[in-house]
């Protein structure tokens, strides 16, 4: 009962607060409006921007706006990029025959920390989710199959989370490239079944992307 009206108070905190300036109002606001962040957090980051130097506060300012204009996505894996094609794709030391598929930039940023991957990536964007109105044609699946037609990928690794979603992604793939003569792999079971890449250790990661098998035998067992 008391944790109830604990939690009445804080909301009725939150919506009725009046602020000293409609400047601190508008900065909370807008931090809130940030993935896990609420209106108490916001205010604690304002109020801590507010003590700082200002010139921590103009710096911080400069480097949001340069980062949503300057940052675009690679035209050839759509991974965060200030050039056309991101520093990965352009570097010649890459194998460009393996192509590795990932949810999302964080997905290659985590893969890379493992130090034992030294292909190219692929991003999708997303997985497909009927639930939440995501289907194929909203991610980056067609342009993944026109680069295995195009270009001279001799494997593709399917790097998605070991989610219902994941799975359903990976086996639509896995149809759209089957008439293509590529060899598919997915990781090895190191990746837990339910786990996201990007909360995976870099060690089981690692181990999962040197041990990867064919994505064919794992989905005969699951059909027998």
């Amino acid at each position: 009962m008391a944790f109830s009206l604990s939690l009445q108070w804080n909301l009725m905190w939150t919506m009725e607060q009046e602020y000293a300036s409609t400047l601190l109002e508008n900065a909370v606001n807008q931090l809130s409006r940030l993935p896990g962040i609420g209106r108490k957090t916001a205010l604690r980051l304002a109020l801590h921007i507010l003590r700082q130097e200002e010139r921590m506060g103009v710096d911080l300012g400069e480097s949001i706006v340069a980062l949503r204009k300057g940052i675009r996505y690679c035209v050839k894996c759509h991974n965060i990029s200030e050039d056309e094609k991101c520093p990965i794709c352009s570097n010649p030391l890459r194998d460009a025959s393996t192509v590795c598929v990932v949810e999302s930039v964080k997905d290659v940023l985590s893969i890379e920390n493992t130090g034992q991957f030294r292909g190219l990536y692929h991003v999708l964007g997303g997985l497909i989710s009927p639930m939440d109105g995501i289907g194929p044609s909203q991610l980056e699946i067609d342009s993944l199959v026109k680069r295995v037609e195009d270009e001279k990928v001799d494997e593709v690794i399917l790097a998605l989370s070991a989610t219902m979603e994941g799975e359903t992604t990976n086996f639509y793939i896995y149809r759209k490239l089957g008439t293509l003569p590529v060899k598919i792999t997915q990781l090895a079971r190191g990746v837990s079944v339910g786990n996201e890449i990007e909360y995976t250790d870099e060690i089981t990661l690692g181990r999962s992307i040197v041990n990867r098998t064919l994505f064919s035998e794992s989905f005969n067992k699951d059909v027998q």
